[in-house]
């Protein structure tokens, strides 16, 4: 890839640069940052052995790629200006900004502008998880592709999905890491050490998302399977039926993509 610049050089910005570092799809003479914290820079550069130091306006000049990491709540406008006063024309702008739209970046930035919109996922040190990613038309995604999915893998959106997909897509994993502690606890309740349950419960989440691949079955078949009559597992089943779970989980799924939809409303 070529030359990138960081804008904000937060969390999210750390863990793409260190994902894509990992996989080799960037090099440390190709990235440099930008960030209110001098010392925030100092100590990525450290980290990772970053051996650009170019001032913010000759890295913005050289970049290919510039992706902005700033809050929803900082001055992006000023962030815009910055951009093209200094940028090439045909740097294409990357934003992982939660809530603002292409069209406001568009505004900001000229109509003339390469943008692509990303929800980066919190599963970056994986490779596994799903970004959600809206270009306008004047990105050429080829080139950008192996850079985006050197993160995760990549869902390209309509971009009326995209509140959508950061209420269920990205805070989901929330949702599994919460049946995981659970499913733990009920291990431990039950009689068993937490460190035996806690492998009994990772490796059964393993096992059965592998299962549904490779059978192509849906779970309610895998479940017929597993289940015999009067059995252990479904009188288990009965009783999770009976906690409302699955309509408790969807409520939370629905009030995620509600509270994205608010806090993107207007941007």
């Amino acid at each position: 890839m070529s030359h990138i610049h960081f804008i904000g050089a937060g969390q999210m910005s750390e863990a793409i640069i260190r994902a894509a570092l990992k996989r080799q799809v960037l090099q440390t003479a190709e990235i440099t940052l930008a960030d209110i914290d001098p010392a925030r820079i100092s100590l990525l550069r450290e980290r990772y052995q970053l051996t650009d130091s170019a001032d913010a306006a000759a890295a913005l000049s050289k970049a290919d790629y510039i992706v902005i990491g700033v809050r929803p709540q900082d001055d992006i406008a000023a962030v815009a200006q910055t951009i093209t006063q200094y940028a090439a024309p045909t740097a294409t702008v990357i934003s992982i900004i939660a809530g603002v739209t292409l069209a406001r970046l568009s505004s900001l930035l000229g109509a003339t502008r390469p943008i692509a919109r990303i929800i980066p996922n919190t599963l970056t040190d994986t490779g596994l998880g799903y970004s959600g990613v809206v270009f306008n038309a004047l990105v050429q995604p080829e080139p950008l592709l192996p850079f985006l999915e050197s993160f995760g893998k990549v869902m390209l959106l309509e971009e009326r999905l995209i509140d959508i997909f950061t209420g269920y897509a990205v805070a989901g994993v929330n949702y599994v890491y919460y049946f995981i502690e659970s499913l733990t606890d009920a291990g431990v309740l039950a009689g068993l050490s937490r460190p035996q349950a806690t492998q009994v419960a990772w490796e059964n989440l393993l096992g059965a998302v592998e299962m549904l691949k490779l059978s192509g079955h849906h779970p309610r078949q895998l479940m017929d399977i597993n289940n015999s009559p009067a059995g252990v597992g479904i009188n288990g089943l009965y009783q999770l039926n009976n906690s409302d779970f699955a309509a408790g989980l969807q409520r939370s799924v629905l009030a995620a993509v509600k509270r994205t939809t608010e806090l993107s409303g207007g941007n």
